[in-house]
């Protein structure tokens, strides 16, 4: 039996940052979610509760 064929019906952004201990990598990865969340839609949330 086939599996149905699976929609992506919503935009999908993978980002990932290289960089040295301490210069900001988080603080930019929160940055673009927050700025994304506000223009595209969907929500920003605090990043130790993603897990959860």
């Amino acid at each position: 039996m086939a599996k149905e064929k699976f929609e992506r019906n919503k935009p999908h952004v993978n980002v990932g940052t290289i960089g040295h201990v301490d210069h900001g990598k988080t603080t930019l990865t929160a940055a673009l979610t927050k700025v994304c969340s506000d223009t595209w839609g969907g929500s920003a949330r605090a990043f130790d509760q993603i897990d959860n």
